[in-house]
C-alpha cells in the first residue's frame, strides 16, 4: 500500500511550492467529507456532506494555509512568526512554528479566547500577548509591526497570500472525493479569508478541466459580528462563535468577489440558530464541532426553509472546528444531562426510566 502523500505534495501543481521550500508537515489535509443524511433530513436538504475539518492536527483548517506560510517564511529566512488570534491561528501558528523550530509571538484579545485554543498556543511555547481590545485591534498591531522592511517577524494571518494558497486544498479535496463540485459550498465567515480560498480553489480546479462547474458559495456570518452582511465595520461585535467574532474582516474584498463570482450569497445566523445547528450535528451525526462551524450548517437550514437552496441540490458544509476548542460552551450545553444513580442495576434502569 502507498504511503499517503503530503497535502503540498499532493497538490504542488497548484501551491507555490519550489524545490527549496521546506517539506514541513504536521499530517494537515486529507480530512473527512461525510454523508450527513439524518441532520439533512432534519433541515431540508437530502444530499447534504459535512467537511471535518476539526480533523487537521491542531483541530481546525488554519493548518492547510499555516503549513505552507510558515515553510515560505523559513525559505525566507524568517527565525520568528507572529499572529493575532481568535484562537485557531495562534494554536495553528504555535504548532507548526514548534515543529520548524522557530519563534512564536501571539497577539489575542484579552479574555475572547476560547480555552481550548489559548492552551493550545501556550503548550506549544509561544509568546503570548492579551490585548486591551477586540481581534481587529489585535491585527491592527501586528501589521503595523510587520509592515516595515527588516521586521523580525513574518505575520502568518490570512493577509499573507500563502495562507489563502494553503487553505484552497479542501476545495480540491472536496471534488477530489466528490468527483465533482457540489452545487452549494457553506462557509463560517469571519476574518473572510477561508471564503475566498474556497472560491479560488475551485476556479483552479475548473480552469484545469478537472471540474465542469463550481459551486455557489453561501457564507454565513455571527449577527452580532455581521460586518459584510451590514455593510460597514462592526466595532463592537458579539456573539457566542467566537471564531468569528470579528467585525473588520481582512479579506473583506475576497469573500464579496466569491459570493457575487459564483452568484451566492453571505447572510448572517443568530446565536440561537448557530446553538440549535451545534447540538442537531452532534445529535444527529455524532460529530463535535465547535460553535463557530456550526453556522455554515445554521445558513443552511435557514437558506433551505427560505428556498434558497434546493432540497436536491449537493451541499457541503464546512466544519472548521474540533469542539473541544471550547469545552465550555460544550459545558454549558449539556448542563444538567448527567442523572446521579447508586452502584445497583434496580438504580441505573431507574435513572435511565428503562
Amino acid at each position: 500500500m502507498a504511503a499517503r502523500p503530503r497535502l503540498c505534495d499532493r497538490y504542488r501543481r497548484f501551491l507555490p511550492i519550489t524545490d527549496a521550500t521546506p517539506r514541513l508537515t504536521l499530517g494537515e489535509g486529507f480530512t473527512p467529507l461525510v454523508a450527513a443524511p439524518r441532520l439533512g433530513a432534519r433541515i431540508g436538504v437530502a444530499n447534504l456532506h459535512l467537511k471535518l475539518e476539526g480533523m487537521n492536527p491542531t483541530g481546525s483548517f488554519k493548518d492547510r494555509g499555516m503549513v505552507v506560510a510558515v515553510s515560505k517564511a523559513i525559505e525566507a529566512g524568517a527565525t520568528s512568526i507572529i499572529c493575532a488570534s481568535t484562537g485557531n491561528t495562534s494554536a495553528s501558528a504555535a504548532a507548526y512554528g514548534a515543529a520548524a523550530g522557530i519563534e512564536v509571538a501571539v497577539v489575542l484579545p484579552k479574555g475572547a479566547i476560547a480555552l481550548g485554543k489559548l492552551l493550545q498556543a501556550l503548550i506549544a511555547g509561544a509568546k503570548v500577548v492579551a490585548v486591551d481590545g477586540n481581534f481587529d485591534d489585535a491585527l491592527r498591531v501586528v501589521r503595523s509591526m510587520t509592515a516595515a522592511s527588516g521586521s523580525r517577524a513574518t505575520l502568518v494571518n490570512s493577509v499573507n497570500p500563502h495562507r489563502i494558497a494553503g487553505q484552497k486544498t479542501a476545495a480540491y479535496e472536496i471534488c477530489d472525493d466528490l468527483g465533482r463540485a457540489p452545487d452549494v459550498l457553506a462557509i463560517p465567515v469571519g476574518n473572510a479569508g477561508n471564503i475566498t480560498a474556497y472560491w479560488a480553489g475551485f476556479t483552479d480546479y475548473a480552469m484545469a478541466g478537472i471540474v465542469e462547474t463550481r459551486p455557489r458559495m453561501h457564507g454565513f456570518q455571527a449577527a452580532g459580528a455581521a460586518p459584510i452582511v451590514e455593510g460597514h465595520p462592526i466595532d463592537d461585535p458579539h456573539t457566542i462563535a467566537t471564531a468569528i467574532k470579528i467585525g473588520n474582516p481582512a479579506t473583506w474584498a475576497g469573500a464579496v468577489a466569491a459570493r457575487d463570482e459564483s452568484r451566492g450569497s453571505i447572510d448572517a445566523v443568530t446565536d440561537d440558530e448557530i446553538l440549535t445547528a451545534y447540538r442537531n450535528i452532534a445529535e444527529f451525526e455524532g460529530v463535535f464541532c465547535e460553535p463557530s462551524s456550526a453556522a455554515s450548517v445554521a445558513g443552511v437550514a435557514k437558506a433551505a426553509a427560505s428556498g434558497a437552496i434546493g432540497r436536491d441540490e449537493l451541499v457541503v458544509a464546512i466544519l472548521t472546528g474540533n469542539g473541544l476548542k471550547d469545552p465550555d460552551t460544550a459545558e454549558r450545553t449539556v448542563a444538567g444531562r448527567i442523572v446521579e444513580s447508586d452502584a445497583s442495576e434496580a438504580g441505573v434502569l431507574k435513572a435511565l426510566d428503562w
